[in-house]
């Protein structure tokens, strides 16, 4: 069996960060990139997959500049066997519908049983990139799975709906999963595996490599960036002193003022 992972290296953003090229990308010097949480989870299900089914290949995927191979090397010091990366001046502020775009032809390389993404990333949350890519392989997809169960070529799978619900479904494999967090937990990598995940093969390509250009990634693009800005800020929390009787009259009243106001 082989599964390929979806995954993404990701900054943590806070309010001090700059904004650079007139307030439409993020000045990325300075930023401490990790993997994505979400991509985590769905790195520990494809593991356990084909830990529990005695062999196969985990492969994992993703699309970015050198700030994206540690990300990677994580992934293979965690267990994936190979490493796939890709990344093309072109793709530089690339929307994740662009993005998907290119992820969708470095997997069609693979021929995988199985793709495994992430929900949503912790930096943009949209959530579009792995059922974009399930459309851009023709692939049955089910999104945020919170639980996976594999057997003759079927998955079988608990997907999270809206208001605290659970929806079952048997899926045909070949087929795509975005994962919800907690679904499993994720495990860390020791210090031998993160020495020795430099061994394991990480391939690197561009665009020409997919067979891709620029014009047809950009019109995969569903929306560009016009304008970044920090939030507004709002005025400092007031703190209450008092006894506990106190403080609720002092709530009561601060309530009957905003809701009179």
């Amino acid at each position: 069996m082989k599964i390929v992972v979806a995954v993404k290296a990701v900054a943590a953003l806070d309010e001090d960060v700059e904004l650079v090229d007139g307030d439409t990308a993020v000045d990325p010097d300075g930023l401490e990139w990790d993997l994505n949480e979400w991509d985590a989870f769905s790195l520990e299900e494809a593991l356990k997959l084909r830990d529990a089914a005695g062999d196969g290949e985990v492969v994992a995927v993703t699309v970015g500049d050198d700030e994206a191979q540690d990300s990677l090397l994580a992934c293979l010091a965690k267990g994936a066997d190979r490493g796939v990366r890709v990344w093309d001046d072109a793709l530089a502020g690339a929307d994740p519908l662009a993005v998907a775009r290119v992820v969708a032809a470095a997997i069609e390389r693979e021929k995988p049983d199985l793709v495994l993404c992430g929900v949503q990333s912790s930096d943009a949350v949209n959530g579009a990139t792995g059922v974009a890519i399930a459309a851009h392989l023709g692939l049955a997809h089910v999104a945020v799975v919170k639980e996976l169960q594999h057997d003759a070529g079927v998955a079988t799978v608990q997907r999270e709906l809206e208001g605290g619900l659970v929806e079952v479904l048997r899926v045909q494999l070949p087929a795509l999963l975005t994962i919800q967090t907690g679904i499993n937990e994720p495990r860390y990598a020791t210090l031998r595996a993160i020495k020795q995940a430099r061994d394991k093969p990480l391939d690197e390509l561009d665009l020409a490599d997919l067979e891709l250009d620029e014009a047809t990634v950009n019109a995969a693009a569903g929306a560009r960036v016009r304008r970044l800005r920090h939030p507004e800020k709002g005025e400092g929390a007031q703190m209450l002193d008092g006894s506990p009787a106190e403080v609720a009259a002092r709530i009561a009243d601060i309530v009957k003022e905003r809701m009179s106001a």
